[in-house]
């Protein structure tokens, strides 16, 4: 069975946006954005893979699922298809008409569609991009975290998943730590 990743970035104090969604305090880390190109190159928006040097097929995932309101500043900036080499699943009650016909959308309930694709063959991942509304929605499906956190306080903004209060325990299983302050912990559901 394939495997649903929550593969987030957030502070250390667990906010992965501001409260008006902006993710830029979050990006100046250049040794965390090194191991991405290496490791997870696909979760890389298409529109920068030459200016990084990627290129070649997904290593970890050929599909992401995100909210809308992750979805959206990507459409803003006119990427409409932000992950063409991936399948783009977006979950949205009020994008009624895909922008472009590599996104499909989910209107209805997300766990169904997690659900089928997790049972389809195959060894390759899912990766849940956010946001924090639709990681609670799959919370009983992640299999995974892969956590980068970088050394900034957000203080308030958007946290690692909504919901009801209902403690989980994962094993941590992997932490890089980076000479720029920033890390990356690999969990897995225990």
């Amino acid at each position: 069975m394939r495997k649903l990743t929550y593969y987030i970035s957030q502070s250390i104090d667990g906010f992965i946006a501001a409260p008006d969604g902006g993710f830029e305090h979050l990006m100046p880390f250049v040794d965390v954005h090194k191991w991405i190109v290496a490791e997870y190159p696909e979760t890389l928006p298409a529109f920068i893979h030459e200016a990084m040097g990627v290129d070649g097929p997904p290593r970890v995932f050929d599909t992401v699922i995100m909210g809308r309101a992750t979805y959206e500043p990507g459409v803003e900036a006119g990427h409409v298809s932000p992950y063409p080499h991936l399948r783009q699943y977006v979950v949205t009650s009020t994008i009624t008409e895909s922008l472009s016909p590599d996104v499909t959308l989910v209107a209805g309930d997300p766990l169904e569609t997690v659900r089928a694709l997790k049972a389809e063959d195959g060894d390759m991942g899912i990766w849940l991009a956010g946001g924090a509304t639709l990681a609670g929605a799959l919370f009983d499906e992640i299999d995974e975290l892969v956590l980068k956190t970088y050394p900034i306080i957000s203080r308030s903004g958007i946290p690692l998943f909504y919901g009801d209060f209902e403690p989980r325990r994962f094993t941590p299983k992997e932490t890089l730590r980076f000479d720029d302050g920033g890390s990356v912990t690999r969990y897995v559901r225990t």
